[in-house]
């Protein structure tokens, strides 16, 4: 999650919710604006809206390249892998 600059200066900063027990709930946004004591430190590193989604896209353009390693990986392996067998041992 990013820190993003919104169009009217406020920023959208990434925030967990923690149950009482300490549990992790889930992550959000909040919108904060220049009163906020934090803001400074958090507009130093926050992108534009474009620039979030460009390393979205990057992220995403990176995780189907590993995934089509990983098919190419399962397909020149085929059945001859069982969990927990040494793959450098031809043992059959």
């Amino acid at each position: 999650m990013f820190v993003i600059r919104l169009p009217n200066g406020n920023l959208r900063v990434p925030q967990t919710a923690i149950a009482s027990d300490g549990r992790v709930i889930g992550d959000a946004y909040v919108e904060i604006g220049p009163q906020d004591a934090d803001y400074a430190r958090l507009a130093a590193q926050a992108l534009t809206p474009d620039e979030a989604e460009q390393r979205r896209a990057q992220w995403r353009a990176g995780d189907a390249a590993l995934h089509r390693e990983f098919l190419e990986f399962a397909r020149l392996l085929g059945d001859q892998y069982w969990p927990g067998q040494d793959l450098g041992s031809d043992s059959d």
